[in-house]
């Protein structure tokens, strides 16, 4: 008790003296106080809206950068970490496939890690690091991670939001979330079960597969029920969001990785999304177009990042005309289908997607620029929500035999020189 007197009188003793000086301050020290107030002569009449400034100590930014592996495109991702530090948020997630990898060299992996490194070190806050398919590609990548970076997942807390940074890679079991991790998630989320916001990065949308509960996704969503959250993924390299139990998943572009790059009705560009925090409503997320991206002087900061040569087939154009039943079908995505004899599986080539007219045009490597000569099947699946504007015009709906190769019927083969194609559907 006498120690409890002691230390109540030494408390109060202490706040009177910081009274004090609070009370004696100099001038200066007065005008350094008053300095973040903003100070203006208000009329009956005022040239604005409110005074009421979009600064509270409870918001913050971050910013998410995607895939920039895969055949990375060169300067992108070196210069993109120069553009966000002009968008100056306070820090900057990733959702993997940060190196190219698919190596057990050990002189690739650190000469690859050495690089990228040497390009988050330039940030102006910290960088949290997620691992994808290029960066653990094996036991060899995985050992090396742990050398460089420790833990394959963590979380942390900021601001009464929950980050959950987790690793969909665990050689050879790809795209799975194991069962420590998972226990691990329950555990978390249990932990911080008063945070206002849950934010989920990992590298693979591992929900559109058909058995949730094998590959551990469906343990993760347990754990996260009832809560607000978001989870944000990359790996496909397109724009896409999944309206899923009762909040968004976002699967992310490019910073720098490969891709078509035809726009973003295509999902395709390079982008970081900056997600600001509000303390009392649901987060501001938005795109951010790299290309438009720009310092006061307008000038892009040069940059020495090379970029990974991809072996490519030459391609022919390929422009086509999609209807149903006699009518044009728009918002429709056309793929084409190559079979393997020997694995006796079909294999992604090309694709388009139509517009209002059913006019569309194939792209393989580089924007429009065809496809390869051969025989292919095509798929024709309906784009729906994703994308740039939520809902394509057209609301026309597609026989289910035609979104898979192994159901559908529709046979084209690409020549040497330009390719017309019509597609006729028929509803039935």
């Amino acid at each position: 008790m006498k120690q409890f007197f002691l230390g109540l009188v030494t408390a109060c003793a202490l706040a009177g003296v910081i009274a004090l000086s609070r009370t004696g301050a100099s001038p200066d020290e007065k005008r350094d106080a008053d300095s973040g107030a903003l100070k203006i002569e208000s009329g009956e009449k005022n040239p604005w809206t409110s005074l009421k400034l979009n600064n509270d100590p409870n918001q913050f930014t971050f910013a998410i950068v995607s895939d920039r592996t895969g055949g990375h495109r060169e300067k992108v991702f070196s210069r993109a970490v120069q553009q966000i530090n002009w968008l100056q948020p306070q820090f900057v997630m990733s959702v993997g496939d940060l190196i190219e990898g698919y190596t057990t060299k050990d002189e690739t992996i650190k000469s690859e890690w050495d690089e990228f490194d040497g390009y988050v070190k330039r940030f102006e806050m910290p960088f949290f690091y997620v691992p994808g398919n290029h960066d653990l590609t094996n036991k060899t990548m995985v050992t090396k991670w742990g050398e460089r970076y420790g833990k394959k997942y963590y979380h942390f807390t900021y601001r009464g939001a929950l980050f959950l940074c987790l690793c969909s890679e665990n050689p050879p079991d790809m795209g799975t979330i194991d069962k420590e991790q998972q226990e691990w998630v329950a555990k978390t989320v249990e932990a911080n079960k008063d945070a206002k916001w849950t934010f989920v990065f990992l590298h693979k949308p591992i929900w559109t597969a058909k058995d949730l509960d094998k590959n551990g996704w469906g343990a993760v969503e347990k754990a996260l029920a009832g809560r607000k959250h978001n989870v944000f993924v990359g790996h496909v390299h397109h724009y896409q969001v999944f309206e899923r139990n009762d909040t968004q998943y976002y699967q992310l572009a490019t910073t720098g990785g490969s891709s078509r790059m035809r726009g973003v009705q295509y999902g395709e560009f390079d982008q970081v999304m900056l997600v600001t925090m509000k303390k009392d409503a649901a987060p501001v997320l938005v795109n951010v177009d790299l290309a438009g991206v720009y310092p006061a002087n307008l000038k892009i900061p040069a940059s020495e990042e090379k970029g990974k040569a991809v072996k490519k087939k030459e391609t022919f154009p390929v422009l086509g005309k999609l209807r149903l039943d006699g009518k044009p079908v728009g918002g429709a995505t056309v793929s084409f289908h190559a079979y393997n004899a020997e694995t006796k599986k079909y294999a992604h080539v090309c694709d388009g997607l139509t517009d209002e007219a059913g006019k569309f045009v194939v792209t393989t490597y580089a924007k429009f620029d065809g496809a390869p000569a051969g025989e292919y099947t095509v798929t024709i699946v309906k784009t729906g929500k994703g994308y740039s504007d939520g809902e394509m015009p057209d609301k026309t709906q597609l026989p289910e035999k035609y979104a898979t190769p192994e159901t559908s019927a529709i046979k084209v083969a690409i020549k040497a020189g330009a390719n017309d194609l019509n597609l006729e559907l028929e509803g039935k």
